[in-house]
């Protein structure tokens, strides 16, 4: 009998358990035909995200149908179609990586009802996590809820061999097919992200990534993470969050290839933080849209004000009269991409410079990041908010204009995605207002006085503090 692989977050054939399972599966009860499947509406209908974005969708499944030879279909609804074809294809099991964010699994708890239903095996196998959510614990059995020791623990389980791809797979394309280009990102040229300039090509692809991570290693950036991690103006990073995010590598096969010098370490801490909020979120399921502290859901916020609002949308689009926090917003939406560095930046002023939810970001990046993870994302806004796990102070408050001069020295970032600050030289770019033809080209002015709203924080903060 054939198998049917339903591909979700897991867009590889490398060192991948699950597939492996369904490629065994089929040799042994017949020819070794998989058909794998891949749908635009898992738990979210790809139409509703940004262009950005759903290209990036599309061009990691254009990648793995290349990697399969063609065996690759994507179809409107894969319970759907798996419960409706399976008999015709003469498929009894059909397999699928575990997914473990609240979204995921009670979407799948669905989808198993709908498979078993109709007479068919769902199998799950291990998902695209060193180690899975809910397997590093404390000796007393409870789950770590600070990042360090976390991590200690997390390292002793994650360093294990990858897999190779079990050998006689024949992958097969269902008769209908829909195709694997993106409507939305052929048409994204009149859209807002051209306001500040062409859309980002999106590369993507198991193989994509190992040349990306072979170049990371090359160009000597692994070797100097520690120092050029949090440059915005430099290519410090590994430019792997997009791969990770969407499967086409597994991060033990990373771990596999690097050694034990600080800065290799540093990188792996950097994995580990993925996994770590994976963690949270899987014994916090609640914690994807609320606070893992609930005492900071009291706090006095500025949403649904006419003030707020127009403030929220001066920072989605990047017209707030910051060129760091400006930088960024429109990286997002020209890139589907943001600086790790950035992101805490932007976000650190969206909750305490304008004084809005962390929740009113987390959906913008949701919407435009093309490496958007659930977990990643809504605990790295919690931790620059101050609310979640192992967080940042929430006293601790970015200074926009300091974090862009020591992590944008010369003004390089802000000049590439600013280009009404381009005719400024050198790191007077942060602060286009201090000068007599600063804002000459349209750059708006600050629409905040960052050390009055710094202050303003800080009394909201007392208000909520426990006695």
């Amino acid at each position: 009998m054939a198998s049917i692989f339903w591909f979700r977050r897991d867009l590889r054939v490398d060192d991948h358990p699950a597939l492996n399972m369904a490629i065994e599966s089929a040799g042994a009860d017949g020819d070794g035909v998989v058909y794998g499947l891949v749908s635009k509406t898992d738990y979210v209908e790809l139409s509703t995200l940004s262009p950005i974005r759903q290209e990036s969708m599309y061009a990691s499944w254009r990648a793995l149908d290349a990697q399969l030879g063609s065996g690759l279909t994507r179809v409107d609804d894969a319970v759907e179609t798996i419960t409706s074809r399976a008999k015709a294809l003469k498929v009894e099991k059909v397999f699928v990586s575990a997914a473990y964010d609240p979204l995921s699994v009670a979407f799948m708890k669905d989808a198993r009802h709908k498979i078993e239903a109709a007479g068919l095996k769902l199998i799950v196998g291990p998902g695209n996590y060193a180690v899975a959510p809910g397997k590093v614990v404390k000796p007393d059995g409870t789950p770590y809820r600070v990042y360090t020791p976390f991590f200690k623990a997390w390292f002793e389980l994650a360093n294990q061999e990858p897999l190779a791809l079990t050998p006689g797979g024949l992958f097969k394309r269902l008769d209908d097919h829909l195709g694997f280009v993106s409507p939305a990102y052929e048409t994204a040229f009149e859209g807002i992200a051209t306001d500040f300039g062409q859309l980002s090509r999106v590369k993507a692809g198991q193989e994509f990534a190992k040349t990306t991570f072979d170049s990371f290693r090359k160009r000597g950036a692994l070797f100097a993470y520690q120092e050029q991690r949090n440059r915005a103006d430099l290519s410090g990073t590994s430019h792997l969050s997009h791969a990770l995010a969407h499967g086409e590598v597994h991060p033990r096969s990373l771990l596999a290839q690097i050694g034990s010098s600080p800065d290799e370490t540093t990188f792996a801490k950097e994995l580990a933080w993925r996994e770590f909020y994976a963690d949270v979120l899987w014994h916090n399921p609640t914690s994807l849209t609320d606070y893992l502290q609930p005492r900071f859901a009291e706090m006095r916020y500025d949403d649904g004000t006419e003030l707020g609002e127009t403030r929220l949308k001066a920072w989605q689009l990047g017209r707030t009269g910051f060129p760091m926090v400006d930088a960024g917003m429109r990286q997002l939406l020209a890139d589907g991409w943001v600086h790790n560095r950035v992101r805490m930046i932007v976000a650190s002023f969206l909750v305490k410079d304008l004084h809005l939810e962390w929740q009113r970001g987390a959906d913008w990046f949701e919407h435009w990041l093309t490496d958007f993870d659930p977990a990643s994302n809504a605990h790295g806004w919690q931790w620059t908010a101050g609310c979640g796990t192992d967080a940042s102070p929430y006293y601790r408050v970015f200074n926009p204009i300091l974090q862009g001069l020591k992590f944008d020295p010369n003004g390089d970032y802000v000049r590439k995605y600013v280009p009404e600050l381009r005719h400024i030289e050198g790191p007077a770019v942060h602060e286009p207002w201090l000068l007599v033809d600063g804002l000459a080209k349209g750059y708006p002015a600050p629409i905040v006085d960052h050390s009055d709203e710094r202050n303003e924080s800080l009394a909201r903060l007392a208000e909520i503090k426990v006695n």
